[in-house]
Order: C-alpha cells, then structure tokens, then sequence
C-alpha cells in the first residue's frame, strides 16, 4: 500500500519517488538475509550517499540536501519500511553531523562537514556509557588536555554506539573537568578498539558496540563548541534524534500493516477472505489508525522545527506515540498471520522484534513521559 503524503513541493515529491525506487531496488532484496545472518550490508551507505540521502536536512553550501526536516523524515520512514537497522543507522549518521553543522567554526565546517553530509564517511553518535544512558550528566569517560594544549588523551568506555567499528567518525562526548566537551572523533584514532557487537533482539545487520578509549588522542582542533558545552550540544540534538526514530517506527508499523493487509487479503476461511471478517477487518483498521496517528504527530514536530517553533513536548510525544504503535501493530501483524506470523518465513516476526528498540533508544519512552508531563508545568516559549 503506498502512503498517500502531503509534500511540500514537487522536488519533494520527486525525492521520494526516487527514495522508493532505491529502496526497492536496494534495500528490500537484501536485508532478509543480512539480518537473518547478521552480516553488514558492506557499499550500501555509500549507495545511499551517492544518492544525497545522507545529508537531506543540512543547508546545500555544506553538501547537504536542503530539504526541510519534514521530508528528510518521510524519506527515512520510506527506507524504515524496507529495512529498519538502515533507517535507524541513517537516522544516527544525521543525528552524529549536528554537533559540527551547529556549533562548528566557519573552518570545522568547511575542512570536514561535506565528506560527513555526501556520505563518504559515516558517523555514529558516542554519547551513552554503561553506567549512563538516559542520565547523561554521568558521563565519567575522560578527555584530559595535553600539556601544551594540542592535543586531548580520552580515557574510559562508550556503550551502544550504533555502527560502532564501522562508522569513519564519532560525536564523541566526554568529561573535561567538572563538565562535558564534544569531539569529532575519528573512527581510526590510535588508542581506540570496539568490543563485540552486541547480540540483539533485532536490527542485526548493523552493530552496536561499546567503544574502549585507551589514552586515544584527538586534537584540540576536534573539540567541537566550548569546553565544557557537551551536554548542551548533546541535548540540543536529541528532539530532532527522537523524531528520526519516531519516522522510522512509523515506516515499520506501515511494513507490519502492509504485509498483514495483503496476507488477510489472501488467506480465505469458512469461504471468505479472513480481512472480511469482522473481528479481524477491526483489527486491521486499528493497525491502520494507528499508523496515520504516529504519521500525523511526527509531521506535526517537524513542521514546526521547519517554522522555528518549539517542538521538543511534540516530539517526545511523536517517539512515544509513534514507537509505542509501532510495538501494537507488529504484533497484531503476527496475530494476523497466525502460526505463520510465528515463523521466520514471513517478515512480521522480525518487525516486531525490531519494533521493540524503538520504545528504548533516543530516550526510553519513560523518558519521553518525563519530559511532556514537565512541560506541561513550564511550557515551551
């Protein structure tokens, strides 16, 4: 079923006809067995980069694609619905360029931000640790100066880096005195090794890792922003981070409507489609609300980030509504298909274990609680 969009413009509407033909062509006849052997996708991400999809909402002159952030979203829902560790990762790649793009110097920028937005070399964001993760104000991995200034030595452990090993650089943050710096790290530096990728649930075709820094040194140079104003660059990525992963639910949820859509289309019982039985034909309409309400709350956080408006209550409300119906429509797919749904024959089983991670990362869906209750006691100005 293709999604009926409202876009801005006809360049828009051109962008996701092409997204869809890449996606197609691309993504959908590789990632069953990728993540059923939980082998890296090697040459994708450059595919994707070739094609201007990994820089979408980052201002041209840079290399980015100018798009607003309401397309660049629709766009990862479209790749989310093929393949969700590729949405999520790319989602983390845009997510990992905001500290450069946002708080860089004119010569930052200018030296690294447009391999980072073509795509020649892809990030992963380093900002958890395993003692810290929705508590960012622990961070206790370390980035002391050299004592001539020109350098920094990162001593201590990240967790949960997705494209952890594999990325060319890290928004790394790290603790520098009583407060947090930010670091564009490179992902060859000397003195830095990745453990295992974590054995997960699901999104296997690309790794999660913790990341070991021992005695790694940067130059000062990569220190991204004011020592001492990481948590402020970290924070101030996070809303537009949710709504990636609320567009990546919201692709899934629409792959789990799609496919038991066109399984209860097939399927007959007592001489009928099973979709033309009530109960089901119910269930059905409730995945499909479901799959537009999250639609419809993520759009609304985008258009308003594109309007300079406050968004953040919006956008905590997108990833918890948006990854909590992604988690409802993925199982109800596999009640759909029954005993099949159970199976590894039929994609709905891996839906809904990807769709599971989606109520975790960005700020576990508790998290987002926390912030929507706050401000409606301060609200945004």
């Amino acid at each position: 079923m293709d999604v009926d969009r409202l876009l801005p413009t006809p360049e828009a509407a051109d962008l996701l006809a092409l997204v869809r033909e890449i996606a197609d062509n691309e993504l959908a006849p590789r990632v069953d067995a990728h993540e059923a052997a939980e082998t890296y996708p090697e040459g994708l991400f450059a595919t994707l980069g070739r094609a201007g999809l990994l820089g979408l909402p980052y201002p041209e002159e840079h290399g980015g694609g100018g798009q607003a952030y309401e397309v660049y979203l629709q766009v990862l829902e479209e790749l989310a619905a093929r393949w969700a560790a590729v949405a999520v990762a790319t989602s983390v790649h845009t997510l990992a360029c905001h500290p450069l793009h946002a708080f860089g110097t004119a010569e930052q920028k200018e030296r690294w931000l447009p391999g980072m937005l073509e795509g020649r070399r892809i990030g992963g964001y380093s900002l958890s640790e395993p003692q810290a993760g929705s508590d960012a104000a622990s961070l206790s991995c370390k980035a002391e100066a050299t004592e001539d200034g020109g350098a920094y030595r990162i001593t201590g452990t990240k967790a949960w880096i997705t494209h952890g090993g594999k990325a060319g650089f890290y928004a790394l943050f790290a603790r520098t005195g009583p407060g947090v710096s930010c670091f564009l790290a490179p992902g060859t530096a000397e003195g830095l090794s990745f453990g295992k990728p974590e054995r997960k649930m699901g999104l296997q075709a690309v790794p999660t890792t913790s990341a070991y820094w021992d005695g790694a040194l940067i130059d000062a140079d990569r220190r991204i922003g004011a020592e001492g104003q990481g948590l402020q660059i970290a924070f101030s990525a996070l809303d537009s981070g949710r709504l990636g992963i609320a567009a990546c639910a919201t692709g899934l949820a629409q792959a789990a409507l799609n496919a038991a859509v066109a399984y209860a289309n097939e399927r007959t019982t007592f001489g009928r489609k099973i979709i033309d039985h009530q109960g089901l034909g119910f269930l059905l309409a409730d995945m499909a609300a479901a799959v537009d309400t999250a639609r419809a709350t993520y759009l609304d956080a985008a258009r308003r980030r594109d309007l300079g408006r406050p968004f953040s209550r919006q956008a905590s409300v997108a990833k918890l509504v948006a990854t909590d119906a992604a988690m409802k429509v993925t199982t109800d797919a596999v009640q759909v298909l029954g005993g099949y749904g159970y199976t590894r024959d039929f994609p709905v089983e891996r839906y809904m274990r990807e769709a599971k991670i989606m109520q975790i990362f960005e700020g576990t869906n508790q998290i987002q609680r926390l912030v929507i209750s706050r401000q409606l006691t301060t609200p945004e100005k």
